[in-house]
């Protein structure tokens, strides 16, 4: 039986692919064994949202040939998708197959010669399955893949293809197979989530799909990733508020502040829009977490329209910021931009913008001292005795308890906080 090592560089549907080409592997007969081990293969799920991502999967890849010379090396995902060329000439790659081939990794892993379809081609959502997930309590599940928007900065539409969405009937099996395998948690992922359905005959739309989730409720708590601001519904928000199941926690991407610096980035909306938006979600979700991000350095990007994005995120109801210092991607519309931001005025901005989040952070987590949340239980330290969880709106929790509580939700008072961590006392069992 061949070991073979998988590590994922990137987003969640990233993460959700590895899982589905492990389960995938494991049913052709191989073993599949932690990256950090001596392996007979060794498969790099690439990220290439920036050339440090790029640098990233090349170190890896040396990194994998260190742990076993004779190893063969297979590099895939989206650094593999829009270069290959970079990776083949790499002499420790053995082979590199595109995004599309991920659905055929067991048959093409031993294979002598390198793949990667034309991804702008495919047109149908994506075939892989998983109903089992690495982390034992909450497992990703990909409703879509793709993106139409092509915003200047970003590569992902080369690298995913067009917006494709997998069918409600599939995305409700799904989350039924993952509930069958005790999974308390399903996190619902897709590279343009909010386009979901829109590519369906007949149409159909995120809310449509988590509305039926939640009608049918197969598993104790849903979560979903992240959205548009832009195709984030009234209706889905109304949702949220009234559901058992769905958790309130929300990822939206903002990227700027300034409106003139949203219209170069090619995003569709407008600093007010995104203000008003985040008004609606508090009041009727007024214990959600809710985190955004946010580019730093923009090319053009002014001291004027920094302070605009700086004075905006300081003046929102928001949990988290997620700070991306502005990097140069070769094949964006953004990178043939003029004036483009010195890495030191970037790396100042970003530092201004992540000293916001701490106190964004710090703030909403002390908003629950002396409260009680439901934690799902995610592991337990023997050293410690303390168990680790996730609440409902996204808050890291430990607390003292033993093994038996793993996967099962129980209620916490929260005592203190201590930095992004949460620690409390458990007041019910399961």
């Amino acid at each position: 039986m061949k070991r073979v090592a998988i590590t994922t560089l990137g987003c969640k549907t990233n993460q959700f692919e590895s899982a589905a080409m492990g389960e995938q592997l494991v049913k052709a007969g191989y073993s599949v064994v932690p990256f950090c081990e001596p392996a007979d293969i060794y498969v790099v799920n690439s990220c290439t949202v920036t050339a440090r991502t790029d640098a990233e999967t090349r170190r890896i890849v040396r990194r994998a040939h260190r742990l076993n010379p004779q190893a063969r090396i297979v590099a895939t995902g989206c650094y593999a998708q829009v270069a290959p060329g970079d990776l083949e000439r790499m002499p420790e790659v053995d082979i590199v197959l595109g995004n599309r081939e991920k659905n055929d990794i067991a048959a093409l892993l031993e294979s002598e010669q390198s793949l990667v379809s034309d991804i702008t081609a495919e047109r149908t959502g994506g075939t892989l399955k998983l109903k089992t997930f690495a982390e034992h309590t909450r497992a990703f599940l990909q409703a879509q893949n793709g993106c139409n928007s092509f915003c200047s900065y970003c590569i992902v539409p080369f690298a995913r293809g067009r917006s494709r969405s997998v069918p409600i009937e599939d995305m409700l099996a799904g989350v039924r197979d993952l509930a069958a395998n005790n999974y308390k948690e399903v996190v619902l992922t897709g590279i343009h989530l909010g386009a979901y359905g829109m590519d369906l005959t007949p149409e159909h739309s995120l809310t449509e799909l988590v509305r039926q989730i939640d009608a049918e409720r197969p598993v104790p708590r849903l979560r979903i990733g992240s959205v548009e601001p832009n195709e984030l519904s009234d209706e889905l928000i109304a949702l949220m508020a009234r559901s058992t199941i769905i958790c309130p926690h929300l990822h939206l991407p903002l990227q700027s502040g300034s409106d003139s610096v949203l219209a170069r980035m090619g995003r569709r909306y407008t600093a007010s829009f995104f203000q008003d938006l985040l008004t609606r979600v508090s009041a009727l979700l007024p214990d959600a977490f809710i985190g955004i991000d946010v580019i730093a350095g923009f090319p053009g990007e002014t001291e004027e329209e920094f302070s605009e994005t700086l004075q905006l995120v300081e003046a929102m109801p928001l949990s988290d910021l997620h700070v991306f210092p502005y990097s140069r991607r070769t094949g964006t519309k953004a990178a043939e931009m003029p004036d483009q931001v010195a890495d030191q005025v970037i790396k100042a901005r970003a530092k201004q913008l992540r000293n916001v989040a701490a106190l964004k952070k710090n703030t909403f987590l002390n908003r629950f001292v002396g409260r009680e949340l439901q934690i799902l239980v995610q592991g337990h330290d023997t050293a410690t005795g303390l168990c680790r969880g996730l609440s409902r709106n996204y808050i890291d929790m430990k607390f003292v308890g033993d093994n038996s509580l793993v996967n099962s939700e129980v209620r916490v008072k929260v005592l203190r906080a201590d930095n992004e961590t949460m620690y409390g006392e458990m007041t019910t069992g399961r």
